[in-house]
């Protein structure tokens, strides 16, 4: 087997092995199969975090309101009132105005945090550097362990507007985010050894010969013509911003 190390840029990413005989368009895919995955697993111990400490999502028109405000308005969080978690709550304020404040209890946070720091460990960086291979079960283990430990501290279950439900389900928006920016679609990944693109119409022993034991270091990336339209979007957004400040400032002076 062939021991691909792979990076995005000069940042090392994960260990995976291919047989030689591993048609590129498959092993393109995987690599960013897992690649793009593992960037689930660390939204969803991001969001899990946030969980811990302030409780469920607001409903979008609640979120960064005061309370003064969300009393004005006669908004109401039915969800908040359905989704309790085991042991009751702790009230926390979410100074962002994004979550609840209703917290679990120490005893179920710690279930939550127990839980994010053995999937973190699983899709760590580190496991390169403990020579481990990293593979597609490996990090459906690590979500499935996730998505258990929401389960147990959240028996009612969560939002269906809360991030970490809508990442369990594969329905995360992530248009316009530096999240989304990260993510690179299976179809416009390219995969770069020694300076030379892994084409997909050829095999990897067409680059790496027939030696098993070969170990390559691989680069991910999106095609030119992807980065070039990310690029755009983001110029436009910039463009979009310059425009407001200045009305802004010229309402304001």
């Amino acid at each position: 087997m062939v021991l691909l190390h792979v990076k995005r840029g000069d940042e090392s990413q994960f260990l995976l092995q291919a047989p030689g005989s591993t048609e590129l368009e498959e092993l393109t895919v995987q690599v960013a199969r897992v690649y793009n995955a593992r960037l689930k697993v660390q939204r969803v111990c991001s969001e899990m975090e946030e969980l811990a400490e302030h409780g469920i999502f607001l409903p979008p028109n609640m979120q960064g309101l005061t309370d003064d405000q969300i009393e004005e308005l006669k908004l109401k969080d039915e969800w908040g009132e359905k989704c309790v978690p085991s042991g009751g709550s702790v009230f926390k304020k979410d100074d962002i105005g994004r979550r609840n404040g209703q917290a679990p209890n120490e005893k179920m946070k710690q279930v939550l945090k127990k839980t994010i720091e053995e999937a973190k460990a699983i899709i760590s960086k580190k496991q390169v550097e403990a020579s481990v291979c990293v593979t597609m079960e490996m990090v459906k283990d690590a979500l499935d362990q996730l998505r258990g430990a929401v389960m147990i501290v959240y028996p009612m279950g969560l939002p269906p507007y809360d991030p970490i439900r809508m990442e369990f389900e594969n329905k995360e928006d992530l248009s316009g985010t530096q999240a989304g920016l990260n993510v690179i679609k299976e179809s416009e990944a390219q995969l770069w050894w020694a300076a030379k693109e892994l084409r997909r119409t050829k095999k990897l022993s067409d680059y790496v010969g027939k030696n098993e034991k070969t170990k390559i270091i691989v680069k991910i990336q999106q095609t030119l013509q992807s980065c070039w339209s990310r690029l755009k979007v983001k110029l436009a957004s910039l463009q979009s911003y310059k425009n407001w400040r200045k009305v802004w400032i010229e309402d304001n002076t």
